[in-house]
């Protein structure tokens, strides 16, 4: 049937009410019951999304909803990335008042993070957006701090008015075309009145900005990133990206040569990636250095979009970019959430003495974000480049390797300190689940860094719908 072509959404969103039904029921010290229904729940989700990569692409609900090889790639990608939020949970929020809130919160987001990536209608497009958005500002203000409520605040705000901007957007778009169907618009915008086309994409464009996390929506992150849990923090800065990017990737796709459109995603690409860099120099705390570090991601994974249709390269390295970075950042925050009362660089000297494969899962995660080979940012980095070459965009490679080289100097100031010897004695206690956690998701960068040729091949021959 065709709407179990949504299968693992729906298994998603089940999954968040199960946990938090459920949890309503059990008592405190049991809550942990609602992580195991989710983590299985999230293992079924890669079973049924790894099952429907076929080789045809199909669609779902007349069309509206794209089930194709990079909507099974963000499936599977939520799922692992939301999998090693739940592990670290075990460390951070077993036992407390809002555990398995927290998990609900956790899986209606990333079902609707799922919606955006194979929304091929703006209707559609619009539902993953606010299902995708509103469970985060609870997710950071779970936390019963003064930087969590002012995080809270700040990305509620934020949040609000780009999505008015997106509803807007998408408003104009049905107004000028009669339709909200991709396939549809594609064949009509070209025939409507540029400025407004332009009005349009300018406003649907930003409000997908909001839930990438990059500019000119990016002033929430680093607040987000510093202020509310680690479990949130990871989640807010990695996995909304997947749903967002490639959200973004279909919208451009069908719009007309009428509107310099990859002009406009090339000035938010730069943007983001410089900014987020240059703001990053500053930045004593860990948890916002990686917040910022999450904008100027932002814009490297914003490079492929801006050649949409003019190269084969632009989705396979965009979806391999997605698939690197999920990983590379997960473990980084890991890290800093193993060692949460450590919130500032200093804090780190001595690291690699007492805790030799925290310090290495670090070096691992900082200098892949970096795109330092041998690991997946890396390859990631380096096919985004090729795109934006090969599709005409070669300053854009070139911003991207200046920025790059330009990210490596704050990094160093977070891993320098890990091999410095400590000024006393250090006692560096680690959560089990977050310090594994961080192993395992550096392990695994470095491995698909290095074996990146059959996923590759995978992402190279995935058509889009």
């Amino acid at each position: 049937m065709r709407p179990l072509l949504m299968l693992p959404e729906m298994l998603t969103f089940g999954g968040g009410l199960a946990a938090l039904i459920g949890g309503s029921f059990l008592p405190r010290q049991r809550q942990w019951w609602a992580r195991i229904v989710a983590a299985a729940t999230l293992i079924g989700v890669i079973v049924v999304a790894a099952v429907g990569m076929g080789p045809s692409d199909q669609t779902a609900f007349d069309g509206t909803f794209a089930v194709d090889t990079a909507t099974g790639v963000a499936r599977i990608a939520a799922a692992v990335g939301v999998l090693m939020v739940l592990a670290i949970a075990g460390d951070e929020i077993k036992g407390t008042a809002r555990e398995s809130e927290t998990y609900a919160l956790l899986l209606f987001s990333t079902s609707g993070i799922m919606v955006l990536a194979g929304a091929r209608d703006l209707l559609v497009l619009a539902a993953g957006y606010l299902l995708a958005s509103i469970p985060l500002y609870g997710l950071i203000g779970l936390l019963r701090s003064g930087l969590a409520a002012e995080a809270a605040m700040k990305t509620y705000l934020i949040g609000a008015l780009f999505g008015i901007t997106l509803m807007l957007g998408l408003t104009v778009l049905y107004g000028i075309t009669g339709v909200t169907r991709y396939d549809e618009l594609a064949a009509r915008l070209g025939g409507a009145p540029a400025a407004v086309v332009a009005a349009g994409v300018v406003a649907v464009l930003a409000g997908l900005m909001f839930e990438a996390g990059g500019v000119p929506a990016h002033f929430w992150v680093p607040d987000a990133a510093q202020g509310a849990r680690g479990t949130a923090a990871i989640f807010l800065t990695t996995v909304p990206k997947i749903g967002a990017l490639v959200a973004l990737y279909r919208t451009v796709s069908v719009l007309p040569h009428t509107v310099a459109w990859p002009l406009l995603i090339a000035i938010f690409a730069v943007a983001s990636m410089t900014l987020g860099n240059l703001a990053a120099y500053g930045q004593q705390d860990p948890r916002r250095l990686l917040g910022w570090s999450t904008v100027s991601q932002v814009g490297y994974l914003l490079v492929p979009v801006t050649v949409v249709g003019r190269t084969e390269l632009a989705l396979p390295s965009l979806l391999f970019y997605l698939v690197g970075y999920t990983l590379t950042n997960s473990a980084a925050f890991a890290v800093s959430t193993s060692l949460s009362d450590r919130r500032d660089l200093s804090a780190y000297r001595g690291l690699a003495r007492a805790r030799p494969w925290l310090a290495a899962a670090l070096v691992v995660a900082l200098l892949g974000l970096v795109g330092t080979p041998p690991t997946a940012v890396f390859v990631g980095k380096l096919t985004t480049a090729t795109a934006a070459w090969d599709g005409g965009q070669a300053w854009l490679a070139v911003v991207v390797f200046v920025n790059s080289l330009l990210s490596l100097f704050y990094y160093l100031r977070w891993i320098v300190p890990v091999f410095q010897k400590p000024r006393g004695a250090e006692d560096f206690t680690a959560g089990g689940w977050s310090a594994g956690t961080a192993t395992v998701a550096a392990g695994l960068s470095l491995g698909i860094g290095v074996a990146a040729g059959p996923l590759w091949e995978l992402f190279a021959t995935a058509p889009m719908r």
